[in-house]
């Protein structure tokens, strides 16, 4: 069994609150890339995690790594023992704003569900999902949507598939909390965006309407993230740079795929040491 885990791109992020709890209240448009990370699994006689790919080491496969706390919620959850052989292929980067951990998790629970022939109701496993973390459940939905709340509400969004972009991530992790701790801004109004169709051109000016809170606190908490943009803002054809999630991955959008290939060899060239790559949006 065989599930791919794409890459997570909150297209615009606003901090519209905060919850009597401490976790903040979002508003997001949300969109896949196709590419990411792989999750695999077979039949085993206990629960066993590989991890191979170029950024395997940086991924622990002990209880810490999201795919196993994934493996035995959902074993829990069906009331079985948590038994199958999982191997990760990790090609996203570490920590870096994509939702790859979370990704890696709904691909988890997507897969052993196929392998143990099983099926929970939709509202327990998105509350399994979200017990796990917060961009878990808009992962485990894997199209494009309106996430609000804490990362529990998804709503239909148009599609925005075949989008060209351009990845960027200058090999540093950002710690989500730190970057929520250091916001110091007023929470954002709610501007949804209804209707991002009609080309690159209007979807990149009505992105450009919005922003993402978190940029600004990631960007004190590490400069390297506004070089980053910089240097994508530089490519002659680029409609749009903004950073993704808590950082430090950021994304150009571009009009036709020649162009967004034409910009990560220029980017790549320039900073050799930066993961970077063209795709589209699913």
């Amino acid at each position: 069994m065989d599930e791919f885990a794409p890459a997570k791109l909150n297209l615009y992020l606003h901090v519209t609150g905060r919850r009597d709890d401490g976790y903040h209240l979002l508003e997001s448009l949300v969109a896949f890339a196709d590419m990411g990370d792989r999750v695999s699994v077979a039949a085993s006689s206990d629960l066993r995690l590989s991890v191979e790919g170029p950024f395997a080491a940086q991924v622990p496969n002990d209880d810490g790594n999201l795919v196993l706390q994934a493996a035995r919620a959902l074993a829990a959850a069906l009331d079985r023992p948590p038994a199958a052989e999982i191997r990760l292929t990790k090609t996203l980067p570490v920590a870096s704003g994509i939702g790859g951990g979370s990704a890696d998790a709904a691909a988890t629970l997507r897969a052993l569900l196929r392998l143990w022939d099983a099926a929970l109701p939709a509202p327990a496993l998105m509350d399994l999902a979200l017990r796990l973390g917060a961009d878990v459940p808009v992962c485990l939905h894997g199209r494009t949507c309106h996430l609000s709340g804490i990362g529990e509400r998804l709503d239909p969004a148009p599609s925005v598939a075949d989008q060209p972009i351009v990845l960027v991530n200058p090999g540093v992790g950002v710690s989500t909390p730190a970057v929520f701790k250091a916001r110091q801004a007023p929470f954002s109004s709610p501007l949804r965006l209804t209707d991002p169709s009609g080309g690159p051109h209007a979807l990149a000016q009505a992105l450009a309407q919005r922003r993402n809170d978190l940029a600004p606190p990631a960007i004190s908490l590490e400069p390297t993230i506004a070089d980053v943009l910089a240097a994508i803002e530089a490519t002659p054809s680029c409609l749009l740079a903004r950073m993704s999630g808590s950082g430090a991955t950021c994304f150009g959008l571009f009009e036709t795929v020649d162009q967004a290939h034409t910009a990560a060899r220029e980017i790549a060239t320039q900073q050799p040491s930066w993961w970077v790559e063209a795709t589209r949006l699913r």
